[in-house]
């Protein structure tokens, strides 16, 4: 099976093979493990002070008082006096059971199932039912994956690479993308004002010149094809992203890849 290889004008110039790799078989058990465990390292292991809630100088009073033998506060004066401390138990004690940065919050994945992940990820954003369930705003007539010239690589103005995503007949998702939500309470306190949709995602093979014009395109992602991400090819575990390919890029995809499709055939 042949695709079209489109121009900046969003002329098809060119056919190209399609790879193995975009017949691979869909597995949605498998992505969604393999990117909850990649999400996973992203996290930052933390604790409390072993010692916190334990430093005050406390001692029990034993039997023979008619109160309990927790330990309490050993002071003449002060509204501490005679409280009890170091304890969970207790107001202002030590918590019960803190956090520790022992604890094992990375979850381990297997090379091969990471790569099966990415094969399958990558076949799936060919089908438009599930590129359309994710959101994005394509026009019918448009065929999946959308491969381009390189030299969309030498583009390096935001105008420039919002008018070949318009020529390519993506008016609609620019104008989904673009609308934001600002976020209040919390999230916006701690910097997450806005809440960007994730619009297309645009891999080639040399990054320099567009990494400029895409940073400033709101949900529009650039990647490496030699550094093919599960979480940027499916985001939120949801398979189905509207992908962008350069000519270079596709004849380009990463040997693992091609020999494991091949191992499963």
């Amino acid at each position: 099976m042949s695709v079209a290889i489109y121009n900046l004008d969003g002329e098809e110039i060119d056919k190209i093979q399609l790879p193995k790799i975009f017949s691979a078989p869909y597995n949605p058990k498998l992505i969604h493990r393999a990117a909850v465990a990649i999400e996973s390292h992203m996290f930052v292991p933390n604790g409390t002070d072993p010692l916190a809630g334990e430093r005050g100088s406390t001692e029990s009073y034993n039997t023979g008082r008619g109160m309990s033998r927790i330990s309490r506060v050993k002071s003449s004066r002060g509204t501490r006096s005679g409280v009890a401390a170091g304890v969970a138990s207790v107001v202002r004690g030590r918590i019960a059971h803190p956090p520790v940065s022992s604890k094992t919050i990375h979850k381990k994945l297997n090379k091969k199932e990471r790569r099966l992940a990415i094969i399958s990820a990558i076949s799936t954003s060919t089908n438009k039912k599930f590129v359309i369930s994710r959101g994005h705003k394509i026009n019918d007539s448009l065929n999946l994956p959308i491969v381009v010239v390189d030299e969309i690589e030498s583009l390096s103005r935001s105008k420039d690479v919002l008018l070949t995503l318009r020529n390519l007949g993506l008016g609609e998702e620019i104008k989904r993308i673009s609308k934001t939500r600002t976020r209040s309470g919390k999230s916006r306190l701690r910097g997450r004002t806005q809440k960007i949709k994730k619009g297309p995602l645009i891999i080639c093979s040399q990054t320099s010149g567009l990494q400029s014009a895409c940073s400033n395109l709101l949900g529009v992602d650039l990647l490496d094809v030699k550094n093919l991400n599960l979480n940027d090819i499916a985001p939120g575990t949801q398979p189905g992203r509207l992908i962008i390919w350069t000519k270079s890029s596709f004849q380009n995809i990463p040997k693992p890849l091609n020999n494991m499709v091949k191992s499963l055939a």
